[in-house]
């Protein structure tokens, strides 16, 4: 789905008042009409509701949900910017001051009424958006409930304003399709009904040498783990082989842990410090459980000169950020798979979310890579200036090896010929999908990154459905 900027929302309510046609006013109630049928539907014995109307569209809103609930028989109070009424103590405030139309933050009487409806205790619905929220802010209104139109709001996905949006619901109000068809996002999201698109058929005569081969060049002495996981999360992604490169301690470990996988022993007894010039691979994951070791950084080069796409992740992106030269010789359209702190490392301290977006964009499109920002909403950056947030996942899935599962299947799907672009969607949602059937048998607190594997498959069949 298409997350579309403030001035973009304008001109597609615009556009549909045009083309449809429809009166700015009848479009105004088909969006209240909706905002009080989830009322009634989510609080059907709610009788008393608080309306802050502010001077523009979203107070407009507002009003004629007033008007809506009245003639319902609901008792009403409609209030302005500045207004400090009595609150009852089982009344619900509908928020509608601002919505997506304030362009700066919020100051004199309109923080201090959105102040005091923080301060009153009292669930709150907040219309479209709740006011004063923007991707990073200081003070909005924290609402219960944020009844949004149409398409998500990019204030949503930072980690930041969590305490203001409650729980979101998108409302459908009819506007056009065709202006969501043919306007371009910055931003988009990647749900089920994407994934299912991205998704490619399994041939039916498929064997393992069509399949493709992947490679992954994990694990040192005392994080085998992190290899094991990602061998097993690349098997089940659909990869036809894998061949793993380990430290010769590792060899014993990993061959009774992971029996489907052709081992490369390394020379060295601890790490893995050598790499062939081989191109029989069709992807290279690397970095789970490397540790950080000097011999490696001659390892990395030689890994950049295969040509063959690569999914680098963990003590590889450490590496990087210590020998940060390196950074223009990573292959074009490669997907680097940092979580916060490595990002950090790699490209800088940020203040906030949208700062951290923002300069995941700027450098895909310098280097021309796939950055991949873990987190609740995992975002994308390609180099091609679209991001894309992922909205599958739960909390649970912050456990130690879930990010080494998530590159396991990226150099799966890499390897089955799926694009960058497309893998890093696809395996992004898939990661998150199997971590959601997962939380339903172990709960969030219990999840361990090997129930994410073991539920891969049934995501699979989840996307087949």
């Amino acid at each position: 789905m298409k997350i579309f900027s403030p001035e973009q929302i304008r001109a597609w309510d615009q556009y549909t008042i045009e083309h449809e046609p429809i009166s700015p006013e009848k479009l105004m109630e088909r969006a209240a009409s909706k905002c009080v049928e989830w009322i009634r539907e989510q609080l059907p014995h709610q009788e008393k509701f608080i309306i802050f109307c502010g001077p523009g569209n979203n107070g407009g809103d507002g009003k004629v949900m007033g008007k809506m609930l009245e003639d319902r028989g609901q008792r009403v109070e409609i209030h302005g910017v500045g207004d400090k009424p009595a609150m009852e103590k089982d009344a619900v405030i509908i928020d509608a001051l601002f919505g997506t139309g304030l362009s700066r933050p919020l100051e004199g009487a309109a923080a201090e009424t959105v102040a005091y409806i923080n301060n009153s205790g009292l669930d709150i619905i907040s219309i479209d958006l709740p006011s004063g929220l923007m991707p990073h802010c200081d003070l909005a209104v924290k609402a219960t409930h944020t009844l949004s139109f149409q398409c998500p709001k990019l204030a949503f996905f930072m980690s930041e304003n969590e305490k203001y949006v409650g729980e979101i619901t998108i409302l459908d109000i009819g506007l056009s399709t065709d202006y969501y068809n043919h306007t371009p996002a910055k931003f988009e999201t990647t749900g089920h009904a994407e994934a299912k698109l991205i998704k490619k058929d399994r041939p039916r005569f498929a064997h393992k040498g069509t399949m493709g081969h992947a490679a992954l060049v994990a694990g040192s002495y005392g994080m085998l783990g992190a290899a094991i996981l990602s061998a097993k999360a690349c098997l089940h992604s659909g990869v036809g082989k894998l061949t793993c490169f380990v430290p010769e301690k590792a060899y014993p470990i990993m061959q009774v842990a992971v029996p489907e996988v052709v081992y490369q022993i390394d020379q060295h007894e601890n790490i893995i410090a050598d790499f062939p010039a081989d191109s029989r691979f069709q992807s290279i994951g690397i970095g789970p459980g490397w540790g950080i070791h000097e011999e490696q950084v001659n390892l990395l080069r030689r890994i950049f000169h295969t040509d063959i796409p690569l999914v680098i992740d963990a003590d590889a992106l450490n590496l990087l950020a210590a020998h940060s030269s390196l950074l223009e010789q990573i292959p074009k359209y490669s997907i680097l798979t940092p979580h916060p702190k490595e990002f950090e490392r790699l490209f800088g301290k940020t203040n906030c979310d949208i700062d951290r977006i923002e300069l995941a964009m700027q450098k895909a499109a310098e280097l021309q890579v796939y950055i991949i920002v873990k987190g609740h909403h995992t975002f994308i950056a390609t180099p091609a200036g679209v991001g894309y947030f992922n909205i599958s996942g739960n909390p649970g899935m912050a456990t130690a090896g879930s990010g080494d599962v998530l590159t396991g299947i990226l150099t799966g799907l890499l390897a089955q010929g799926y694009s960058p672009c497309d893998t890093s969607r696809l395996g992004v949602y898939l990661h998150g999908l199997a971590g959601d059937l997962a939380v339903k048998h172990t709960g969030e607190e219990a999840m361990i990154a090997s129930d994410i594997i073991d539920q891969i498959g049934n995501a699979y069949k989840e996307l087949a459905n």
